[in-house]
């Protein structure tokens, strides 16, 4: 179908609840896409974060055909070969205690289920959550996001059980976790919040606070786990273990999952019908996340978004620009604020004129999320392109 065609269809038959660019792909192979006319892309984006291994990844694409034809779903009823093999590669790779896996659909859901568990676990009724941050669209994940952009004409969905401190000020923390605090949402970046970062006195503070007030710490790794940031979890930049990790984006490689990963002792709150779900965690989407963990380990996929992502960082500060604000993140999770929102736009619009794809965040930040995948000759003919722009 061509792309005219396309425009048309969305145009009459869909919801318009998207501000889409110009372009629709067919296909993908790497880290690279294809548009309707052929054209190639070099994709910075990764689905936001999520096509962790690229696109048509040979063993990735073989390792679901042959899932597809035995058994893509069956209820959660019955016990899961599949599901159970990712609990435990799961479990090989999350730091501490941090063992037990409830799989859902996507990353809201995961902290719909942290936050869940946190109020049942303590008996409580007050959640914390940082200013700038982001946490999903539904209920109650919307409720702990603290942009009052994404919350705006949904207020009699939200809860009046949050409070919002200031991302990076421990002080701001200090004066709202009390003894009616049941969890602490955090996020080791706030990627939508426009790649900000806090320093590792801030969430060794944090953690801190949290066990002295035996509140529940819920670190949203959905955008930072997988090997995102150099580490297998953003936590793990700031040698702190939170008491419960919620993930989806690169878990899957493309296909919709999330997890809440926990201790033994924190889930046994969860018994029989207190929570469930009827896609969440089938065999086709467990199988794809088996494949993505083996490959991102066979693979060294983790200390390859750790080296480049160091040395892209390192390149973007050298440019010396006076149109570039601020250069922020770590491993493949990386934000250049521009000057302002136009240079932004232009930016991009530019780069991908070029065929190169990035995301913008935050109005002025072209946030640079790959494939973990990408290579230092990848790196560099991005750099090489946005050198020419600025």
């Amino acid at each position: 179908m061509d792309f005219k065609k396309i425009k048309e269809l969305s145009s009459e038959y869909l919801f318009q609840n998207y501000g889409r660019m110009e372009i629709a792909f067919t296909h993908g192979k790497g880290a690279y896409l294809y548009d309707t006319e052929g054209k190639e892309y070099l994709d910075l984006v990764a689905g936001i974060a999520v096509n962790s291994i690229g696109y048509a990844h040979p063993e990735w694409v073989k390792a679901l055909q042959d899932q597809l034809s035995k058994m893509v779903h069956v209820s959660n009823i019955f016990y899961g070969g599949e599901q159970a093999e990712l609990g435990e590669k799961l479990a090989s790779v999350t730091p501490g205690g941090l063992k037990r896996s409830l799989f859902v659909n996507s990353g809201a859901e995961a902290n719909e289920g942290a936050m869940k568990i946190a109020v049942r676990y303590t008996k409580r009724g007050k959640i914390l959550s940082a200013n700038n941050g982001f946490h999903g669209r539904t209920s109650a994940s919307l409720g702990a996001t603290g942009q009052t952009k994404y919350q705006e004409t949904f207020e009699p969905l939200i809860s009046n059980a949050f409070r919002y401190y200031d991302f990076g000020d421990l002080e701001s923390v200090k004066s709202m976790i009390d003894k009616d605090t049941a969890a602490l949402l955090i996020e080791p970046i706030q990627g939508e919040g426009g790649v900000v970062t806090a320093d590792k006195e801030f969430f060794k503070g944090v953690r801190d606070l949290c066990s002295d007030k035996e509140v529940l710490m819920v670190a949203d790794e959905v955008q930072t786990g997988v090997g995102r940031t150099g580490k297998w979890f953003g936590m793990e930049n700031y040698d702190v273990v939170p008491d419960i990790m919620t993930l989806a984006k690169g878990l899957g490689g493309g296909v919709p999952i999330g997890a809440v990963v926990t201790t033994d002792e924190i889930s046994k709150v969860m018994t029989p019908g207190t929570h469930g779900t009827t896609f969440g965690g089938n065999p086709f989407v467990t199988r794809s996340a088996c494949t993505v963990l083996d490959i991102i380990k066979k693979e060294g996929l983790v200390e390859n978004a750790r080296d480049i992502g160091k040395e892209w960082v390192g390149d973007l500060k050298g440019m010396g620009s006076e149109k570039i604000n601020d250069v922020r993140g770590i491993g493949f999770i990386i934000g250049a604020e521009l000057e302002s929102n136009e240079a932004a736009t232009l930016t991009q619009k530019t780069l991908l004129e070029k065929g190169i794809l990035t995301n913008i965040c935050h109005g002025n930040v072209l946030r640079i999320i790959p494939p973990l995948i990408l290579s230092r000759q990848q790196k560099d003919t991005f750099m090489s392109a946005l050198k020419e722009i600025i």
